[in-house]
């Protein structure tokens, strides 16, 4: 049977900082760092877990979450700027 790999705490919370604060998909860590399929969703819910028990962390639970979906709305207001600018200049060529 092979052995499990034990990862230092830094490791993980660094893992889990990069998913919750920068919104990296868990394939995506999963493949740089390789880790098991299920590894980085364990790690986040053990987080997560985590902050609701410790009042300390509540308030750093949420900056993450609020920071994923920041990113996330960031990102989607990117891709509609792009497009209007793509119909906008479709619109232009079409009055000349």
């Amino acid at each position: 049977m092979p052995k499990t790999k034990v990862y230092e705490p830094e490791f993980k919370n660094k893992i889990v900082r990069l998913y919750l604060e920068e919104g990296r998909t868990i394939k995506s860590l999963n493949e740089e760092y390789q880790l098991g399929d299920g590894t980085v969703r364990k790690w986040v819910r053990a987080f997560r877990e985590e902050c609701e028990t410790d009042p300390g962390l509540q308030d750093t639970k949420e900056l993450y979450e609020e920071n994923r979906r920041l990113r996330k709305e960031l990102e989607e207001q990117k891709k509609e700027i792009a497009f209007l600018k793509k119909a906008a200049a479709f619109f232009a060529k079409e009055i000349d």
